[in-house]
This record gives structure tokens, sequence and C-alpha cells, in this order.
């Protein structure tokens, strides 16, 4: 059985140190401010975590693009000139077209080395969402499985990665389309925040609201309490737009109420940070169903 490499984008939102701890090829997106390009890595050494939303609270904006076909064929063939076969899992299709581009690299890659497995996994995850998922497939890779076991597996076990989240600030979803301008507007003013999920899909969506603060946050934990598999044990992820003191509010209340003190956090990098803005603050779990 030939070995293989797990590959996947820099928006699992992972540290650089914990993506090489579990073996990950990871590939970073791009994001453009002013007249400047970044690349969206995993360790920040384009563009740091704090500099991005600090550019962000004081105004700028910036341009996100995806991972395109060329650098998923120069990465790919690297692992394939090694002699290995690739499991790629990539980015909600929902919300970039990363994972269209890993697709026709993918496909022109298999004429050129036949002998190889070229998969492509559609997460329909994002930030610690898709994080989540490639660590369990990690964990499964361990175990000795095969690039088609550990496919399967993450195809039935997307659909339970459950991803709740609230913004701080609504503007930046009013920015990108995700609500309107009055809802922005009145939300502000009566400090309204919501409570969203990824759907099925793979598509962000706003499910209830909470007034303030500290309820949206409280509110997070509530959901893990209502569809968590195991809320006591097995790892929690926790991504937040440079508010770590909120990440760490959330991850003592899963402790207290709960037990579990198996729970990861990192930042929402400026890829998705572009599109929620600081403040972010997302809770990832495996649950019974999303």
């Amino acid at each position: 059985m030939r070995d293989f490499v797990i590959m996947t984008d820099s928006c699992c939102d992972m540290t650089a140190k914990t993506a090489k701890d579990l073996g990950l090829v990871v590939l970073p997106l791009s994001l453009q401010m002013g007249d400047n390009v970044y690349r969206n890595w995993l360790d920040g050494r384009d563009i740091g975590f704090e500099d991005f939303y600090a550019r962000i609270r004081a105004g700028e904006t910036a341009i996100t693009s995806a991972v395109n076909v060329g650098d998923f064929e120069v990465e790919m063939r690297k692992v394939l000139d090694d002699g290995k076969d690739i499991l790629c899992i990539n980015f909600s299709s929902a919300l970039s077209t990363t994972y269209q581009s890993a697709v026709i690299a993918a496909d022109e890659l298999r004429q050129e080395y036949p002998e190889a497995k070229i998969c492509v996994v559609d997460s329909l995850c994002a930030s610690l969402g898709q994080g989540l998922l490639l660590y369990l497939c990690v964990q499964e890779k361990r175990k000795g499985r095969s690039i088609g076991e550990v496919r399967a597996y993450a195809e039935a076990t997307k659909g339970s990665i459950c991803h709740w989240f609230t913004v701080d600030d609504l503007n930046h979803l009013k920015r990108g389309g995700r609500i309107s301008g009055a809802t922005a507007l009145f939300g502000t003013m009566l400090s309204i925040k919501p409570v969203m999920h990824v759907d099925d899909e793979g598509r962000l969506v706003p499910v209830s609201k909470a007034r303030g603060r500290k309820a949206s946050l409280l509110a997070l934990v509530d959901r893990m309490a209502e569809t968590a598999v195991d809320p006591a044990s097995g790892p929690v992820f926790i991504s937040h737009g440079d508010c770590e003191g909120d990440a760490l509010f959330v991850a003592g209340e899963i402790t207290r109420r709960f037990g579990n003190k198996d729970i990861y956090i990192n930042y929402v990098g400026p890829v998705i940070g572009n599109h929620s803005g600081p403040g972010t603050m997302a809770l990832f779990f495996v649950g019974t169903k999303r």
C-alpha cells in the first residue's frame, strides 16, 4: 500500500506547528490590502494576525483570492514525484473556488501519473471546522487506514462537524452581503448579535439572535449542549478574530459545564477574518447534525 499525504489550504486556520505535527501540506490563500498582496501562511510570515486585525479595525479593506490551479499542480507534483498519493481536503466550495482549483489540478495530473491516487474532498467546512475534520482524518491515517478509507471517513464525517459562531461587528457581514444594511444598523443600535452556523451545503446561515456579547458567547455553548455527540470528551476547536479573552471565556464555560478540557484555540485567519471581522468567535465540535 502506497503512502499518502493529506493536503489542504490555509482556511483550516491551524497553527503552523499543529499542521506540521499532523504532517499536512498546506497551500495559502491570498489577500490584497492596498497595493500589497499577502499570502495567508499559517505562521503569519506575510501578514501577522494582530497586524491584520488592527488594519481592519482602522478601516482598511481586503480582497481575497483562492488557491489557483497552478499552485496546486506545483505542490501535488512534489508529492507525486516522491512516490506518494494525495488526499486533498479543502475549504467549503460554497465559500471559495479553492476546492474547484484542486479538482482541476488533480484531473490534469492523473494523466501524467496514472499509477497515483489523487483524491479531492470538498470539506463543506470553514476555519477550525475544516481544521477539526483534518485532525480527525489524520488520526484515522495514523491507525493505518488506506487513502480510500480515510477519504470515505472524511465524506462520512464532514456533515457532523458543527460550526457555531457569532460576530461583534455586523458591518463586516453587511459588506459581504450576508445581512442587509437595515439589519446591520438596527442590530448595532440594539446590541443584537447574530448566532450563525455553516449549514449542510457549507454556507453561512444566521440561526438566532442574542442581546449583547456575553449572551451570544453563551449561546454557542448552549448549541454544543444540544447537539454534541459527547460534550464531555473529544476535541473542541475554537477560533477567534483577535479576541482571545472571549475564546478563553467560551473554553472555560465548556470545561465548567461539561468537564471537557480537550480544547484547541487559534486565530481566524485573515482570509476568513476579512469577511467576518474582528471579534468573531467560532466554536467547532462533532455533533449529531450540523
